[in-house]
């Protein structure tokens, strides 16, 4: 099939390093020790890599994840592996479950970046791709010239592809001034992490021009936190989940399979993530690469997006669990 081999579906370690995330589907871990999440962070690397994913994507923030991954690549070292970090956030919640307060604190000075660097460059030679954890215009990223110049830097030393993720409802917007950051002349960002699924599809323009200019774009959160399952607290979203569920029958995969085909057919970025917490899970998305959409079907699916801010409102409400 054309756009499957396009679009190569990753694993994403959010849900993997940490006992508690931004997600409305319920995990099948009971026993949230790290011991216990080491071994099924372990165990669905080892079955995602025997199924055929080969990027992997973690951050300090995601509890262990970082951690887990280095540990993982480590032992195993397969030489097709790719694995991509991030630096920016750090995690707080030091494994409390029900933590009262933010779990993870944002940062973007150069000291942090030095500081996070010093432990993420041992994932080497596999690390491949190194990101600034949510670049935002508040933060002051994009225009912060010492850590611009720190990560032209650690581009030029080691090869690395230097990228962005992105979050909230000026993606788009934020896309588009990062393109513009040059350092002697060259574009300094080779990769764009974002979020892209079938209700928040505003930054498909931009992630076109990204893709044309023959850089790296990464979809995360394709489930929309898992808001893409049927679910009687969003009744607005009636409508979207009849669609899911017929195009999930006609296909026999899970409604999440479909999310996933739909950013592989609509957009065909060069990796879209799965989430997956278990090897259930993972089995379950990876059957997006089974099959293909038909024209009339793809654009019912484009017509589920809606406003930007609605979307991004509704997940900054979401519980973490």
């Amino acid at each position: 099939m054309e756009h499957s081999l396009k679009t190569k579906i990753g694993l994403g370690l959010a849900a993997l390093g940490r006992p508690e995330y931004i997600n409305i589907r319920p995990t099948r871990l009971n026993d949230k020790t790290q011991e216990t999440f080491k071994n099924n962070a372990l165990s669905v690397l080892d079955e995602a890599y025997h199924l055929g994913v080969r990027y992997f994507d973690t951050a300090p923030s995601y509890g262990n994840g970082e951690a887990f991954l280095k540990e993982w690549d480590a032992n195993k070292k397969y030489p097709d592996a790719i694995l991509g970090t991030k630096w920016g956030y750090t995690y707080v919640a030091n494994w409390e479950l029900g933590y009262n307060g933010k779990h993870e604190i944002k940062e973007h000075s150069l000291e942090k970046l030095v500081e996070q660097w010093q432990v993420s460059k041992h994932m080497m030679p596999n690390l491949k791709y190194y990101q600034i954890h949510s670049a935002t215009f508040d933060s002051g990223v994009l225009e912060n010239q010492a850590v611009l110049n720190k990560l032209h830097q650690i581009q030029k030393e080691t090869g690395l592809k230097i990228g962005i993720t992105t979050s909230g409802a000026n993606q788009k917007e934020v896309i588009e001034a990062a393109l513009k950051v040059k350092i002697n002349d060259n574009c300094l960002f080779d990769s764009f992490q974002v979020t892209y699924n079938v209700f928040e599809q505003s930054t498909f323009s931009v992630l076109k021009t990204v893709l044309n200019l023959d850089k790296t774009v990464i979809i995360k959160e394709a489930l929309a936190n898992g808001r893409v399952f049927k679910n009687e607290a969003f009744q607005h979203y009636t409508t979207a989940y009849t669609i899911l569920e017929a195009l999930s029958l006609k296909y026999n995969v899970g409604v999440d399979a479909i999310a996933l085909r739909f950013v592989m057919d609509n957009l065909q970025p060069t990796y879209v993530l799965s989430g997956a917490s278990n090897k259930t899970q993972l089995t379950q998305n990876l059957k997006a690469l089974d099959f293909s959409f038909t024209k009339a079907e793809l654009q019912e699916l484009q017509g589920l997006t809606g406003s930007s801010n609605n979307y991004w409102d509704e997940r900054s409400a979401l519980l973490w669990n």
